[in-house]
């Protein structure tokens, strides 16, 4: 297994120092070819030296998922609406409004809606790559 990168800090990343509100409805949305959406929350250092990201998603019913892909840094995914299927490490699982997901570094996985309406959760990657 590769080794996780350590948490330096590049000059371009802001340092999180100020507690502060994000609203979604005062961020850019990005649209998807599939209908998807996501909003960019922050992407930063924090105080103690480890990157973060964080991003919303969200996938309409009955679209395709985006590809399995593989992450170098370690993701929370807390679905807050619908119900997704989370395919990691050969295994598919179903995770609803209210779960929470942790993908660990370097792990190839999807998630798909397989609800009847939209999903929407939220991404916290820490550390790594989490551009």
């Amino acid at each position: 297994m590769t080794e996780p990168p350590t948490n330096a800090q590049t000059p371009s990343e802001p340092v999180l120092t100020e507690s502060k509100i994000f609203s979604l409805n005062q961020l850019a949305v990005k649209t998807m070819s599939n209908g998807g959406k996501s909003w960019n929350i922050l992407h930063g250092t924090l105080a103690s030296g480890e990157t973060i990201a964080i991003h919303e998603s969200q996938q309409p019913a009955g679209i395709p998922p985006n590809p399995p892909h593989q992450i170098r840094h370690s993701e929370f995914i807390f679905v807050r609406q619908g119900t997704l299927e989370f395919q990691h490490d050969g295994k598919s699982e179903r995770v609803s409004a209210g779960d929470v997901i942790f993908v660990a570094y370097n792990t190839m996985h999807s998630a798909r809606n397989v609800g009847d309406g939209p999903a929407a959760y939220f991404v916290i990657s820490i550390g790594g790559d989490t551009k």
